[in-house]
């Protein structure tokens, strides 16, 4: 696991009042050094080349050269450096096209504060991030994509309350509908739901269906 030093990151996004929002966040961060910015994917790459960033957050829709793109290049001869595409709600498909190409996870442009932080430092220790307000359907997308970050893990083992309750949350049941369908407290719930995500290194909800969709504990439609 990677110590935490100053984490190098790149940005780019071109909407310049965006770039500048972000900015202005990572810089009061005080283990974040904003070291590039681009507004396409073209100046993403020079300053991948020149600055040596250890996170790139990249829109997906950009001139000259587009996310999917650069980070196709990026993973091919970069492989190091850890990309979190930046997406809006509608753009399932280019969120497929992004983490296909060779990102590690991705965040809606309203993700606040504290889910960026958690987005970069969960991608800088090599681990997947997945936006936390993830529609069950984009996750089942992900899932079934060719995008999987889990094939060189050692597997943990899921006994038969867990594996009854991953199923659950992938048909989009609470904690409070688990509860009360297994006549367990919520808190029990919550508990049990905190080891699974930590059993899979995931960080939320999404990251729970795309996790037990690629590892063959749920399939979709088992409802």
């Amino acid at each position: 696991m990677k110590t935490y030093g100053n984490i190098k990151v790149a940005i780019a996004d071109d909407h310049e009042i965006f770039r500048d929002g972000l900015r202005a966040m990572l810089q009061k961060q005080q283990d974040i050094l904003l070291v590039g910015e681009a507004a396409n994917g073209k100046e993403l790459i020079e300053q991948v080349i020149s600055q040596e960033p250890d996170i790139v957050i990249s829109d997906v829709k950009m001139p000259v050269m587009d996310g999917a793109a650069a980070t196709r290049h990026l993973a091919e001869h970069y492989p190091h450096v850890g990309i979190i595409a930046l997406t809006m709600f509608d753009e399932e498909d280019l969120i497929i096209d992004m983490l296909e190409a060779g990102a590690r996870g991705y965040l809606l442009k309203n993700a606040d504060k504290n889910e960026i932080i958690e987005a970069i430092k969960s991608v800088y220790q090599q681990q997947p991030y997945y936006c936390r307000h993830t529609s069950n359907k984009l996750a089942q997308m992900v899932a079934k994509s060719k995008f999987n970050p889990y094939k060189q893990k050692q597997k943990p083992e899921f006994n038969e309350r867990e594996i009854d309750i991953v199923a659950d949350i992938c048909n989009g049941l609470t904690s409070k509908q688990i509860a009360e369908k297994i006549f367990l407290s919520v808190r029990t719930v919550e508990g049990l739901r905190l080891k699974i995500m930590e059993k899979m290194e995931v960080k939320n909800t999404a990251g729970i269906i795309i996790y037990a969709i690629k590892n063959n504990l749920y399939k979709p439609g088992n409802i």
